[in-house]
């Protein structure tokens, strides 16, 4: 078992079949959810989840380490989850996993801005190549219809963004950290904003069960699960056994999932789709690293 929780490969496949679920998930869930409630509802959830073990990593933490963790939380484990269900509300789900794609692009460009990470020249063209894929997409798909929100879609971007960022400071400022205490502190941190933001909505003093209510329930409860604390866990743990670039293969690789659901679920699908992705899949190829020795992660 100790071994497939060290192998990046089967590392990298569940967490983009998961996160690539995550949008038909998000989907299902705002026929009854609204976008504020499914972000505070996933981070509360985990939060709760994983409490016990959070809660009091947070209070060992010295005070540098305790600020990064709240930073990374920030970027990659709050701003996203309401960005993704608001962008949602307009954007479909194949279209929101294509646009996540744009992940490593994001974190190339930060690595070397704000860490001074270089990197090779074949990494860069797999990167370049990987967005023209996902471009191409978006340009030939309802993205580029009269209908489309291009303010909305931008949300999904920025949530990529906002990914990047908590890529590196994970693999950069907090390499030596255990992942699983690492993502329970991030959400046992967040999770209290995310009651407050989740009290504001209503939802906690007006719910009442319907019978409507079931299967969104049950999709929201697999979305916070296994998409939003399971997934997170081990995203941690296969950026610091490799690296941010290719732990970020995993957006390369999710969209992949997603136009599979968003066709399952009567989306659109059509021939850019399949050369879309198999750009993508040539980027994945350049920007791949070599195996290196798994980083030492503390008991």
């Amino acid at each position: 078992m100790d071994k497939i929780y060290n192998n990046r490969w089967f590392l990298l496949l569940f967490i983009s079949i998961t996160w690539g679920s995550s949008f038909i998930l998000i989907k299902k869930s705002l026929l009854v959810f609204s976008p504020y409630e499914i972000g505070a509802i996933r981070v509360v959830g985990s939060g709760l989840i994983l409490a016990a073990i959070g809660i009091p990593a947070l209070l060992r933490m010295r005070r540098s380490t305790l600020l990064w963790v709240i930073i990374a939380g920030f970027f990659g484990n709050f701003v996203p989850m309401f960005l993704f269900p608001i962008a949602q509300t307009q954007v479909s789900s194949s279209l929101a996993g294509i646009l996540d794609s744009l992940v490593p692009i994001f974190i190339l460009a930060f690595g070397f801005l704000f860490f001074g990470i270089k990197s090779k020249l074949k990494q860069v063209i797999g990167a370049i190549i990987g967005f023209i894929g996902a471009a191409s997409l978006i340009f030939f798909s309802e993205g580029n219809s009269e209908n489309s929100q291009f303010g909305y879609a931008m949300l999904i971007v920025l949530g990529g963004a906002s990914y990047a960022v908590n890529s590196l400071i994970v693999k950069e400022k907090l390499p030596e950290l255990d992942a699983i205490k690492l993502t329970a502190a991030v959400y046992s941190f967040w999770a209290i904003p995310a009651g407050v933001i989740l009290y504001f909505t209503g939802m906690i003093q007006n719910f009442e069960m319907q019978p409507n209510y079931i299967e969104p329930i049950i999709y929201m409860s697999f979305l916070t699960i296994f998409g939003t604390a399971i997934a997170m866990l081990l995203y941690f743990k296969l950026i610091q056994n490799t690296s941010a670039v290719f732990a970020s293969i995993s957006s390369y690789l999710l969209p992949v999932v997603a136009i599979i659901w968003g066709i399952l679920d009567g989306e659109e699908f059509n021939f850019w789709y399949i050369l879309g992705g198999v750009l993508i899949l040539i980027g994945i190829y350049l920007i791949r690293e070599k195996k290196t020795a798994p980083t030492s992660i503390p008991a």
